[in-house]
């Protein structure tokens, strides 16, 4: 999550980069663009917006020796040397070129720009930008001709949404140079952010929240649900988010304490799917962490906790009140129906 109240772009400069597979050859520019005050207060925000609500950073990874991972060391120069942008931007493009490797991976316009002034963690400082742009839209443009006005279509850039975009922050802790990243087009999400970039999640709270209520979250659907229904389902998922939102750090012994009681098959298979959950999705879930209310918050705004029926009926829990589940919802079935049915209980409806 950056700020970018004072941050400014100091060098921007626009390629075209092809794809390998249907002979489109990249298109390099010449120099750097000078905005004029118009398209520059549009672009800085266009640029920058979409990293305002970003929680999760990544940093440069390598098989080997992170030194040789190349977006790392392309930006590392442009920083150490800013007469250096243009060519050492071509180079980014020709490395995003080589990652083509695919048909369906689209050509595009590749901004790159470097950002003086960008606020991340109360740090003022540098910040490297690419951002690819693949999809152009249809508008219509008038003109005069003929003493008349007529229109014809032109495609251009959107400046509604970016594709593809990463800000490197000329900042490091222990795990390196800190990476913002956003997709909106995940169908080629491996070209970007492994291939591309190669880069991996930073150790930090923030991701350690967001594998935990990921696991919660699959756990619910494969195991409490498969047991127990889509009402325990749903009251587990409940109590989840209340016991991280009551406690700055979480124990995950306290946890299945907490939620689970005495019930030891719950716990053994909420082990047993941890491991599972890790292993499949290649990540550590840690045992002990403290909770970062910024992914909690936009965690739980992802989770649904409806109870639909085949009778067009939807009934639509509150996830922030775990306990209205079983204390005013009750399930049963009526044998001159031959239906299962839901009791809500309630004083006043609105």
């Amino acid at each position: 999550m950056i700020k970018r109240t004072r941050a400014a772009i100091s060098k921007f400069i626009i390629h075209k980069v092809g794809n390998k597979f249907n002979s489109a050859t990249n298109i390099f520019s010449e120099s750097a663009i000078t905005f004029d005050e118009e398209s520059y207060e549009l672009m800085k925000p266009f640029l920058l917006k979409p990293f305002g609500n970003v929680t999760e950073s990544f940093r440069f990874n390598h098989h080997a020796n992170i030194e040789l991972n190349e977006i790392n060391n392309y930006s590392a120069q442009i920083f150490k040397d800013e007469a250096s942008f243009i060519e050492t931007s071509r180079h980014i493009v020709n490395h995003l070129f080589e990652q083509s490797n695919s048909a369906q991976i689209k050509t595009g316009d590749v901004i790159i720009a470097l950002f003086e002034d960008v606020e991340y963690k109360e740090v003022i400082t540098q910040a490297l930008g690419v951002f690819k742009i693949e999809n152009k839209l249809d508008f219509f443009q008038t003109h005069m001709e003929n003493n008349s006005l007529d229109v014809y279509v032109q495609k251009g850039i959107s400046t509604k949404k970016l594709d593809k975009g990463c800000l490197i922050i000329n900042t490091s802790d222990a795990e390196g140079k800190v990476v913002l990243s956003v997709d909106t087009n995940n169908y080629d999400s491996q070209y970007w952010i492994k291939n591309f970039l190669n880069v991996k999640y930073a150790d930090d709270n923030n991701q350690h929240t967001k594998n935990y209520m990921e696991m919660c979250k699959e756990f619910s659907e494969e195991i409490i649900k498969e047991d127990l229904g889509i009402q325990e389902k749903n009251t587990f998922l409940a109590r989840s988010i209340d016991f991280l939102k009551t406690n700055e750090s979480v124990n995950i012994n306290d946890f299945k304490e907490e939620l689970f009681e005495d019930d030891e098959e719950q716990k053994s298979k909420f082990d047993a799917y941890k491991k599972q959950f890790e292993t499949l999705n290649d990540v550590l879930v840690r045992n002990q962490f403290s909770v970062s209310e910024v992914v909690l918050k936009k965690q739980k705004q992802k989770i649904k906790t409806e109870i639909k029926f085949d009778t067009n009926i939807v009934i639509k829990l509150d996830i922030d009140a775990p306990e209205a589940s079983s204390e005013y919802l009750e399930k049963g079935y009526d044998e001159e129906k031959k239906m299962k049915f839901y009791k809500v209980y309630f004083n006043e409806e609105s």
